[in-house]
This record gives C-alpha cells, sequence and structure tokens, in this order.
C-alpha cells in the first residue's frame, strides 16, 4: 500500500473507525449484510451522476463508492478472508488474463464473455445460469439470465418468438383469477419483453431509465404549464396537458 498514500490513508481511516477500541460504535457493528446496501445504492449513485454529465458529483460518487470496497477488503481482513491488497491483485490479474492481446501474445482480442464462462467453468460452477448475481436489478438479471441460456441453446432463433410470447403472457394475464396468479403472470410478461429487447439488440434496463426520465421530463413539464392549479384538474385535462407537452 506505501506506493499509493491516497489509499493507504483511506484503509488506515477505516481500520481507525473499526477499532474496538477508540472506534465508531456504527461502524465497529456493521456487517457485510448491513453495508451491503449501501454498495448497492453507491453504484447507483455513481451511475446517476455519469447520466447528468456531472463530474464534480462523480468525483465524490465514486469516493463513495471506493470506502464500499474498502469497507468491505477492512470487514473480511478482521475475519481471516483477505484484504485489500490481496483485492486489488485479483482484479489486476483477472484484467491481464481477460486481455491476453494487450499483456500476452494473443493476436486478436478475445471474445470477453467466452472468456468469462471459461473461468467458471474451471471453478465448476453448477450450471449454465450459476453465479448471476441475485442482487442486481429485475431486469438486467432477467437479461443475464436469458443470454446465459442461449449460449447453451435454449433461446428463440428471431424476435418472433418472444413477441408472440408477449401476446401470450397479456392472455394470460387477462384469464388470472387470483391477486398471486396474476402477479405470477405480470412476471412472465416483463421477463418475455426482456427477452423480446434482447432481440432487438436493446438493453431492457437502460430503456427503461431512459423511458423514467422521459415520463419525469414531461409530467414536470404538465405540472409547470398548469401551476398550482394541476392537482385539481380532472384526468381529461390532464391529458391534454400531457399530448400538448409530448408534442412540444
Amino acid at each position: 500500500m506505501g506506493s499509493n498514500p491516497s489509499l493507504s490513508r483511506l484503509v488506515a481511516i477505516m481500520a481507525r473507525l473499526r477499532a474496538p477500541v477508540g472506534g465508531c460504535e456504527w461502524d465497529i457493528v456493521q456487517t457485510f449484510d448491513m453495508i451491503a446496501p449501501y454498495t448497492i445504492e453507491e453504484a447507483y449513485e455513481v451511475a446517476d451522476a455519469i447520466a447528468r454529465r456531472d463530474m464534480t458529483a462523480l468525483k465524490d460518487e465514486l469516493g463513495d463508492l471506493l470506502l464500499q470496497v474498502v469497507y468491505h477488503s477492512r470487514m473480511a481482513e478482521e475475519d481471516g478472508a483477505f484484504a485489500i491488497d490481496d483485492v486489488i491483485e485479483s482484479i489486476c490479474a483477472k484484467m491481464e488474463r481477460r486481455h491476453p492481446h494487450v499483456f500476452g501474445d494473443a493476436q486478436e482480442r478475445p471474445d470477453w464473455e467466452a472468456l468469462k464462462a471459461a473461468e467458471r467453468d474451471k471453478q465448476a460452477a453448477a450450471g449454465a445460469l450459476a453465479g448471476v448475481a441475485l442482487a442486481l436489478p429485475a431486469l438486467l438479471r432477467a437479461e443475464k439470465l436469458q443470454r446465459r441460456a442461449a449460449r447453451v441453446g435454449f433461446d428463440w432463433p428471431d424476435a418472433a418468438g418472444p413477441r408472440a410470447k408477449i401476446d401470450e403472457e397479456l392472455v394470460e394475464i387477462e384469464a388470472a383469477q387470483t391477486p398471486e396468479h396474476c402477479t405470477e403472470e405480470v412476471g412472465d410478461l416483463l421477463f418475455a419483453a426482456v427477452n423480446y429487447a434482447r432481440h432487438l439488440g436493446v438493453e431492457p434496463e437502460s430503456a427503461l431509465r431512459a423511458a423514467n426520465a422521459k415520463f419525469e421530463a414531461r409530467f414536470a413539464a404538465m405540472e409547470t404549464a398548469a401551476g398550482e392549479a394541476f392537482p385539481a384538474l380532472n384526468l381529461a385535462q390532464k391529458e391534454e396537458l400531457w399530448a400538448a407537452v409530448k408534442r412540444r
């Protein structure tokens, strides 16, 4: 760590916060499970800063995300599992291994997914779908599961299959007799929509994020146009505002 004084300082700060004597009461009692939601939240805040092209915020959010890496590494070191140096060595080795055309003798860039699949095979993963993180956003995890299944030949030959599946799931939603059945069928519909997007070459998580942003912008424009009267408008008036915003 001596070659990177900035990281060494952060590692020392975390060690001090976790110290049984003289540390921070809150930090001392944290566990991997308790910190994991913060780690996910910080990753999303990094993505948000990037989407807003806010470099000042990105600098701060990357620092918060780095703190999460140091935090988990410190807890692992206390358990005798690994330390921050091991984390850094692991990712360095992985990047060199996955870029043999840069760090080795390979003449062409290898297929990234094929390399990762080979690594999973060496780790004796239990099945083609093993290792897809449960904590991923549901749309992103659905896409990854489908891509994994496709690599072993379980996939529609073209977009017509998943498109027809969407119609089938809509019919099943309408036929659902209980809230539980309806929930199940809506889940199947969303899974089919992800599959359709994948076959169209569209990343569903990014597409939905863009749709959310578009809806927020249009809704805010409606509120601005109507002013304080907006909540009291009836649905037809709000629909008219919405149409006007869309035209603009």
